[in-house]
């Protein structure tokens, strides 16, 4: 699609969203990124991109503008994705007592400072019931309120902070694999502009239940299967320990699958922790979505191991889960290209938000045409809409059997109810 809109990128990483909005006809034209291998990659593929390679706490809305040739209150998009390690349930859950937290707060300086018609920010599930201060830190907190512990108070300064600054914020919890996307990963996602249209975002075009009538999942078969050429077969490979105990691992298993004795002997200690743990000397399934890209797909906790061959995904297999184009060139030592995929969002799912946030411009531009562009207050309260968000596909144990391969609670009869309660099913991550 051609170019029609100019966008500012923050927090830009390998480019994930930046590729996605593209297809919707937004274009990047300056971006900020602190981490050297991933504005290797920003320059490797879009050279025609300014790129101001500082934190972004050192970054002012007005040299920005200047870098990218644009003038405040004239950028049509501001989109990015701030670090979300202090918010993911799979974390500390520091809040914004975490630095790498306070970058939300950045981004919103950026809006401030740069006025653009629409911003689109992505950030884990974790944000949208984040406290301001965990309780567990108020006493290190100057002036702690009582409000600041409660479920949800981080997004809900957050969207205060947007309001104050004259914007409607518009709030989705989806997930990448009801868009096509070969992947289960959900997300949050705020879509906000300053004249009060609503942003509106679709509903889910796959699904996993019959009742549902709509088009199956794409799978991992579908994103690495047989035809699949690598184009990075770069590798961080498990250690000798860990491929011992996957090569006992069935495709589709876990560590459920292994004897008593071998799950105590692999696990140790947190063999006898409750809850979570489905991703544990995991391997993967070809007939059903990818689980989330991580990071380091070869630890031990987070394993995605090959579903045929002992093995961890390679760079150029993650990259293709993430619908990185094959010839899209990530820079850097093979563990910081992993990262770059991992952080990554998904092409596909920036392609969705991007076309949400194209119909809002193109909204503001057919209704404010012949007007001066003018801050209007926004007139809604934060409302997170919930899109199916929470997909559940494998099932790794129940009623102390343990399943692989293609075995899952969809298609299993003594499971049909299950599927009859749809998102309310067994949540497999907290077997």
């Amino acid at each position: 699609m051609p170019n029609k809109y100019k966008a500012i990128s923050l927090f830009t990483g390998g480019m994930g969203l930046d590729l996605g909005l593209e297809k919707a006809g937004i274009s990047a034209k300056v971006a900020v990124e602190i981490d050297l291998p991933s504005v290797q990659t920003i320059k490797s593929n879009r050279p025609g991109i300014s790129v101001i390679s500082d934190s972004i706490a050192d970054v002012s809305g007005r040299g920005l503008l200047r870098k990218g040739g644009l003038r405040k209150g004239e950028v049509d998009v501001v989109a990015g994705g701030p670090p979300c390690q202090s918010f993911s349930v799979y974390g500390n859950r520091e809040g914004a007592i975490d630095p790498r937290g306070q970058m939300v707060f950045e981004f919103v300086r950026m809006v401030r400072e740069t006025m653009p018609l629409v911003f689109i920010m992505e950030n884990v599930r974790g944000l949208h019931s984040m406290p301001f201060v965990p309780e567990k830190f108020s006493e290190s907190v100057d002036e702690y309120s009582s409000w600041m512990s409660e479920s949800g108070s981080l997004l809900r300064s957050l969207v205060s902070d947007f309001n104050e600054a004259g914007y409607r914020v518009d709030s989705f919890l989806v997930n990448s694999v009801n868009y096509g996307a070969p992947q289960i990963r959900e997300r949050l996602l705020l879509v906000g502009n300053r004249f009060d249209v609503q942003a509106k975002f679709p509903a889910p075009q796959f699904s996993n239940r019959i009742e549902d009538a709509l088009p199956p999942f794409a799978t991992l078969r579908d994103a690495i299967g047989d035809d699949f050429i690598d184009p990075d077969p770069s590798m961080m490979n498990f250690s000798p320990r860990k491929l011992k105990y996957l090569a006992m691992v069935p495709p589709g298993g876990n560590w459920r699958s292994l004897p008593i004795e071998i799950q105590k002997e692999s696990m140790g200690k947190s063999w006898y922790l409750k809850g979570g743990r489905s991703a544990t000397w995991r391997r993967l399934s070809w007939d059903f979505p990818s689980p989330t890209v991580v990071t380091m797909p070869n630890h031990a906790s987070t394993s995605m191991c090959h579903p045929d061959e002992v093995r961890a995904l390679t760079v150029g297999e993650c990259a293709a889960i993430q619908e990185f184009p094959a010839a899209w060139k990530l820079c850097g030592k093979t563990a910081e290209r992993y990262k770059q995929i991992g952080n990554a969002v998904p092409v596909r799912l920036g392609s969705v938000v991007g076309r949400v946030a194209a119909k809002v411009l193109s909204e503001i531009r057919s209704r404010y045409a012949k007007t001066k562009r003018k801050v209007v207050p926004p007139t809604t309260d934060l409302e997170v809409v919930h899109l199916r968000p929470h997909v559940r596909t494998k099932q790794y144990f129940k009623d102390g059997v343990a399943f692989s391969g293609d075995s899952n609670y969809y298609a299993k009869p003594e499971y049909k109810q299950l599927s009859l309660l749809g998102d309310s099913a067994v949540d497999s991550s907290q077997e």
